[in-house]
């Protein structure tokens, strides 16, 4: 059984649950707050991951902190098996919010779970190609029959999917091998493949003189990059609606807070203590504001991905069919905290073609 057919069980035993239960119209009193992390992290108590608003809230205890008066505990869970795992883990009712890529997200939505997006949480981020350095390669163009390395069933997967597609490159063109990043490096270094869609580790292995970075999507379009959020289980917001304003204000607090460039150095200096280093962290940023990276705004160029990514699962038989999107997207939240908080026209919101909308 693939892992497609799995969650589609899984999903169908959630409906018929959800379908046999009559829901109490008073909902309990809130004692706990479940986040779910499309990724492992490093370390463990606490667990230290980079690159988001979710991960700047985690560090900072921001949640924690807005609900501590009511005694509501907030417990977060990092999964290794990134997004399918976190899918899992909606579909028996574990987790309340998730943070993951868009492709999992999708799959999951594809298979009747039941969730909505609230806030973006680590949009336009940056994606790369590491080749051996002797390889030749010098653009994606020239990857046709190279032995490729991709995390398939991520959000680098649709995203570099995408990238190859405009240069008239389908997967079949490519040898495909499917490795998570840390194999993938590995794979690279000994010359098991000849190169790999990556993320920022691979600064690490090019300073040691081990692969060459020559494509970055940023540097290409914003349509390449890839695209993370946080989202809510239906039932978690049909029962604690305020809850969930809460929580998604209090992303927007930190968001803000380090969107500001005056934050620069604090922000790498904290990211810099995760996964990846200072350094690194640095150079995947250069060139573009905060405020670019760090929105939280559901703009018409994120749902446009997502609609994008549901066609392109679809295609490459991901899916059994291409879900709706447009609704997925619940904007309530996010607008009464902008309003709330004086951020309205704060974040730059762009359009379906990756270009500045405002």
């Amino acid at each position: 059984m693939n892992p497609r057919q799995r969650l589609g069980l899984l999903a169908l035993a959630f409906t018929l649950s959800a379908a046999g239960t009559v829901q109490a119209q008073t909902a309990e009193p809130l004692k706990t707050i479940r986040i779910g992390v499309a990724t492992g992290g490093v370390g463990s108590n606490p667990v230290r991951h980079g690159g988001t608003t979710t991960a700047l809230a985690y560090t900072d205890g921001a949640f924690e902190e807005a609900f501590r008066k009511d005694g509501v505990e907030i417990r977060w869970t990092f999964f290794k098996g990134a997004g399918p795992a976190v899918n899992e883990a909606l579909v028996n009712r574990q987790i309340d919010f998730a943070w993951q890529g868009d492709l999992p997200a999708i799959v999951a939505r594809a298979n009747g779970v039941k969730t909505k997006i609230i806030a973006g949480s680590g949009v336009r981020t940056g994606l790369y190609l590491a080749v051996q350095p002797d390889s030749g390669i010098q653009k994606l163009d020239d990857l046709k029959g190279k032995r490729v390395a991709l995390y398939k069933g991520t959000n680098l997967h649709l995203a570099a999917v995408a990238a190859l597609a405009a240069r008239g490159l389908k997967e079949s063109d490519l040898k495909l091998i499917n490795l998570d990043l840390a194999s993938a490096r590995t794979a690279l270094i000994n010359k098991d493949v000849d190169a790999a869609f990556d993320y920022v580790g691979a600064f690490d292995l090019r300073d040691k003189g081990l692969v060459k970075i020559v494509w970055s999507a940023a540097a290409d379009n914003y349509k390449y990059t890839r695209q993370t959020h946080l989202l809510v289980t239906d039932d978690f917001a049909a029962k604690h609606p305020q809850a969930v304003q809460r929580i998604v204000t209090t992303l927007v607090k930190v968001a803000h807070r380090y969107s500001n460039e005056a934050s620069r150095a604090d922000l790498f200096e904290r990211w810099g203590k995760t996964e990846y280093t200072e350094k690194v962290w640095r150079e995947d940023f250069i060139g573009q504001p905060l405020r670019v990276r760090l929105s939280p705004l559901l703009d018409t160029f994120l749902v446009s991905r997502y609609q994008e990514a549901a066609k392109d699962a679809h295609a490459l038989k991901l899916t059994r069919s291409v879900p709706e999107i447009h609704s997925w997207f619940d904007r309530r939240y996010l607008n009464v905290a902008l309003k709330e908080l004086k951020l309205e026209g704060y974040w730059p919101a762009y359009g379906a073609d990756g270009q500045l909308s405002n």
